[in-house]
């Protein structure tokens, strides 16, 4: 029987420098594009269908996307003050990745990923297989959080939170919009804040 203890994710992280780190966030993302792109033309009849999923009503963005995305942020900076680090630390992810970078990066990654992670599960999977499905399979890669209770619940809640903007709407600007808002602007925390 082998005794070897398989490494945890925090100290894989601790392994990366700071551009291993960027590029590993930027794989991810380009594969979720790469398999949201496959989807788009197996389930919908044609791109223009999946395009009309984009709409710009800038009240249902300001009412459905911002208020809420900008609410998320402040219960989310507010746990982090009065929570213990340890309750909410994700193996150092955030921090790292968010303090290696400048104000127009981290405004580029958060658009990326965004976009990204919204096109496939909203756009995709909640269209074709559902709210739940999509909300628990979206919390599910977020998978670093799976043993931290504080960050599970966090990242369940904004899951169906975020699935149920699309599921009042039918709008996917306005879960990329709250999306986009709540990592840009918890980065900018980071990046600054973070103690």
């Amino acid at each position: 029987m082998s005794k070897y203890k398989r490494p945890s994710q925090a100290e894989i992280v601790k392994q990366l420098t700071d551009r291993e780190l960027i590029l590993n966030v930027y794989f991810s993302q380009l594969l979720f594009l790469v398999i949201a792109t496959v989807l788009v033309f197996f389930f919908f009849d044609s791109v223009s269908d999946f395009m009309a999923l984009w709409d710009f009503n800038v009240r249902e963005v300001l009412l459905y996307a911002v208020v809420p995305a900008v609410i998320v942020v402040l219960i989310n900076i507010i746990l982090i003050k009065v929570m213990p680090k340890r309750s909410y630390d994700d193996g150092g992810i955030n921090e790292r990745l968010f303090k290696s970078l400048s104000i127009p990066h981290i405004l580029f990654i958060t658009l990326v990923i965004a976009f990204a992670e919204e096109v496939l599960f909203r756009g995709v999977i909640h269209t074709f297989a559902g709210f739940i499905v999509a909300s628990l399979l979206f919390a599910l890669i977020h998978f670093r959080y799976l043993n931290k209770m504080v960050l599970l619940i966090s990242v369940l809640f904004l899951s169906f939170l975020i699935g149920y903007m699309y599921e009042l709407t039918n709008n996917l600007l306005v879960p990329f919009v709250a999306h986009f808002l709540i990592d840009f602007l918890l980065g900018i925390y980071y990046r600054f804040f973070m103690r």
